[in-house]
Formats: structure tokens, sequence, C-alpha cells
């Protein structure tokens, strides 16, 4: 077997941070030795996150087994996900930044499974996957995401299954959001149909390009090469997308104080 080093385009300090949270918590279970110290756990953790490696690959990288790497993975993503913000501290925080508006998107994540499961089953992208909702800030940084639901959830439910709607009305946000939201009253979807008038098709050019940096948004969480195609069970999408949101915030904001 051969045996090679690689970069990460991740920062000393998100690394020095999520160390941080392994070293309290091993103290606070009374771990005394692993076979990884805090800081080489985390960059197996980020080596699969940013580039999906596979855990025999991991793990004969590291000097561990399989299931020690699998380990470290599940234990580190818990804990990062159980530190993402929530939809109501999240829309606080982006008034507090001096958000204007604020961006509602889904996203798919791709899976692995096979044609009988109809529930994973997006007609929209005509793929397996999990629906994730994004609320992206005019920056087209990623303010919050939800938890994953199966693919077949139409945008619109999956808004009101988490209450996005709701709170953003409740908050007083002026919120933009694709055709496929259209009927939510707390959102501005673009006009529908042919033959619009001119005025219609202004308004939706404009709608368009405030809207486009929600993509960004999305983009961002599918720059972690987990979340382009999720090997593992569809239930775990949800903690690793609110996992790599943490990280990715860490990133973000690392990057302009520097």
């Amino acid at each position: 077997m051969l045996f090679y080093r690689a970069a990460l385009p991740l920062s000393r300090q998100t690394l020095d941070y999520v160390a941080g949270v392994i070293r309290r918590h091993r103290g606070a279970i009374g771990s005394v030795w692993r076979r990884l110290n805090p800081g080489r756990q985390v960059l197996l953790v980020l080596a699969y996150l940013r580039k999906g490696e596979t855990f025999g690959d991991l793990g004969a990288g590291f000097g561990v087994s399989t299931t020690t790497a699998w380990r470290y993975v599940e234990e580190t993503v818990e804990l990062l996900a159980g530190r993402a913000v929530g939809l109501r501290k999240a829309l606080r925080q982006a008034r507090t930044d001096g958000h204007a508006y604020l961006i509602l998107d889904g996203t798919l994540i791709a899976i692995d499974r096979v044609a009988a499961d109809r529930p994973f089953y997006s007609g929209k992208h005509r793929h397996h996957g999990m629906n994730v909702q994004v609320i992206a800030t005019p920056d087209g940084d990623i303010a919050w995401v939800s938890g994953a639901l199966p693919g077949s959830v139409h945008d619109l439910k999956a808004a009101w299954i988490w209450r996005i709607c709701h709170e953003l009305e409740a908050a007083g946000w002026i919120t933009l959001a694709d055709k496929g939201y259209q009927g939510a009253t707390a959102l501005l979807t673009p006009y529908k149909g042919k033959n619009k008038p001119e005025s219609q098709k202004a308004a939706n050019r404009a709608h368009a390009r405030l809207r486009g940096c929600g993509e960004r948004a999305n983009a961002q969480l599918k720059s972690w090469r987990v979340l382009r195609k999720l090997r593992c069970c569809p239930d775990k999408a949800g903690q690793l997308v609110k996992a790599i949101h943490v990280l990715q915030d860490r990133e973000i904001r690392t990057a302009r104080q520097g």
C-alpha cells in the first residue's frame, strides 16, 4: 500500500477550534488516552468531510482501524452539529449584521439509493437524495440550515415542516425564494405564467439577480465533497449539514478577521 500527503483548503484556526471541542469532550467523559490526539482526530474528520475520503483510506493513512476512523467522525460530527445555530437565533444574528433581506432555497443532498426507495426520489432533480433548506444572506453566506427530509418532499412543504415561513414572518424579514415556494405569504417569489407584461418580466429579472446569491450558499455546502453523494445512512444527512455549516461559518469569520 502507498501513502501520500495532501493539503486541505482550511485554516489552522478551524482545526484548533474543533480540537478544543474534542479536548473538552474527552475531559467530560473521562477519556484518558486514545490512538490519536485531538488535533489528529480533527484532521482525520476534516479530510473526511472536505475530501469525501472513505473510512478505510483514512484509517490506513492515520494508522487506525476503519471502525476507529468511523467512530472519530461520528463523535466529532455529533459535537459540531450540536453547536449549530437555531432558526430564531440565526434570524436575530442576521438582523444584527445589518442585512436588508434573506434568501431561502432548497438543495438536494444526493444519496446512494436504489429505484425502489421512492420516498427519497426527487422528481425535480430526478435523483435520490435528502431535501435541505438553506437561508442565505445577500453576501451569499449561509445563515441557517435545516435538518434533512426525504427528497420527495417539496420545498414548500419542507419550509412548512420546519416552520421557516412562520419564523421569517414573525421576525419581519423580507425573504426571496424561487417559484417552488409559490403560495407562501411570507416569501417573495417570481411571477409565473406565459405572456407576462414587461413590468412583471423586469421584476422577475431583478428578483433573480438578488436571489442568485442563495446559489452561492448552496455551493459552499457542496464544496465539502462528502455532501456530493452520501454513502452513509440518509438519516445522517441533517447532522452532517449542520456540522459543516458550523465549520464553514468558522472559515468565513476567520477569513474576514484576517
